[in-house]
C-alpha cells in the first residue's frame, strides 16, 4: 500500500528546501487547486457522498485538506486526505491528523476500516499524490530547514505552520 520508509525517507528529504517552508520553488497554484478538485471528485464518487474541502491554506506547508464524513465510512470515524504543497505528499488520517498514532493504532481502536483506508490511498496513487504513513511523518526530522517546533518531526516540516 506505502512505499517502503527509506524510499519516502529519500522523496521527503528531496522535496525539503530549508529557503521554502511553506510552499516549494514554482509552486503552481492553478494546478494545485486542480489536483485537489480531481481528488475531491474521486473520494466522492468512490463514497458516494459530498466530501468537505479546505485549500490553499496560509501560514502553513499543508495546501489543503479533503473530509470522508463519518457517516460514508465502515467505521463511522471521518477520513481526513491532508495534501501538502509539496507535491506530491499527501496524508491520510482516521478524524484528524494526530488523532491516532497512524492507521495501524487507529485500525487496532477500531475506528478505521482498512478497505476505506486502501479506497483513499488507491484515489491517491492514481492521481500521483504519494501517501506517505502518519507513522513516518511522526518520526523526527533531521533535515535542513529550520522549524519552531520544539522537537520537530516530519510532519511539522511537510505540513506543520511556519
Amino acid at each position: 500500500m506505502f512505499r517502503s520508509d527509506p524510499e519516502l525517507l529519500v522523496t521527503l528529504r528531496a522535496l525539503d528546501d530549508p529557503d521554502r517552508f511553506e510552499r516549494p520553488l514554482g509552486f503552481d497554484l492553478a494546478a494545485a487547486e486542480a489536483r485537489h478538485r480531481l481528488l475531491t471528485a474521486r473520494l466522492e464518487a468512490d463514497f458516494a457522498t459530498t466530501c468537505e474541502t479546505m485549500t490553499d491554506m496560509v501560514e502553513t506547508s499543508e495546501f489543503g485538506r479533503v473530509q470522508v464524513p463519518a457517516a460514508a465510512t465502515a467505521r463511522g470515524t471521518r477520513l481526513v486526505v491532508s495534501v501538502s504543497a509539496f507535491w506530491p505528499v499527501a496524508l491520510v488520517s482516521a478524524d484528524n491528523p494526530a488523532a491516532y498514532f497512524g492507521a495501524e493504532d487507529a485500525h487496532a481502536e477500531g475506528v478505521l476500516d482498512l478497505g476505506d483506508f486502501a479506497r483513499v490511498v488507491r484515489a491517491l496513487d492514481d492521481l500521483g499524490y504519494t501517501a506517505v504513513p502518519e507513522e513516518l511523518l511522526n518520526t523526527d526530522y533531521d533535515g535542513p530547514s529550520v522549524l519552531r517546533a520544539e522537537r520537530p518531526d516530519w510532519y511539522e516540516r511537510f505540513f506543520g505552520y511556519s
